[in-house]
């Protein structure tokens, strides 16, 4: 299904909390030829989350339509919401942008990387344990629970950082910026 539109595709994953949005806003900024798919989801926006540029934000059935009407590329149920890329998606920013980037989880990821062999994906991994721990904290809003369900799905996630082509970690941001920034422009 390689896609034959005008742009190069890659793929920014990691584990929720590892950074993936704040690199790829902060990659946007350095290089105007890039631009960045909207995921679409059922969970609601945190504070200032837009939609349409953050996410598309719709309802559980709306999504659960869009599967039937085969509409994704790939969709995942992560931490009772559902997440998804929409096919006019990819082709939206392809048609608009010399590279296009896809920031999705890693099971996303991996499907993308099967739809799209050439796509050049890259996995961001946290520092240290810690430091991603705080870093979903920080996010605020869930139980202790759901604090130790996304740590131990960080830690599996993790263990599949080997099938990217790219592993990076995102210690000091300008420095992470610059070394994805160099195997976008490779």
């Amino acid at each position: 299904m390689e896609n034959q539109k005008k742009g190069c595709l890659y793929i920014i994953s990691g584990p929720s909390g590892c950074g993936k949005n704040t690199v790829f806003d902060a990659l946007a900024a350095k290089d105007p030829h890039i631009g960045q798919t909207v995921s679409t989801t059922t969970r609601k926006p945190r504070d200032g989350e837009r939609d349409g540029v953050d996410y598309y934000f719709i309802s559980e059935s709306e999504f659960l339509q869009k599967i039937d009407n085969n509409e994704f590329l790939e969709h995942v149920c992560y931490a009772n919401n559902y997440y998804g890329t929409l096919r006019s998606e990819i082709d939206r920013v392809l048609n608009e942008y010399e590279k296009a980037a896809l920031v999705i989880e890693i099971n996303g990821a991996l499907n993308i990387k099967k739809l799209y062999p050439s796509a050049v994906s890259v996995f961001l991994m946290p520092p240290s344990l810690e430091t991603l721990r705080e870093r979903i904290a920080c996010r605020g809003g869930m139980s202790d629970e759901d604090l130790e369900r996304r740590m131990q799905t960080a830690l599996q996630e993790m263990e599949q950082r080997y099938l990217y082509d790219y592993i990076v970690v995102n210690d000091i941001l300008e420095k992470t910026v610059e070394e994805v920034y160099n195997i976008i422009n490779k």
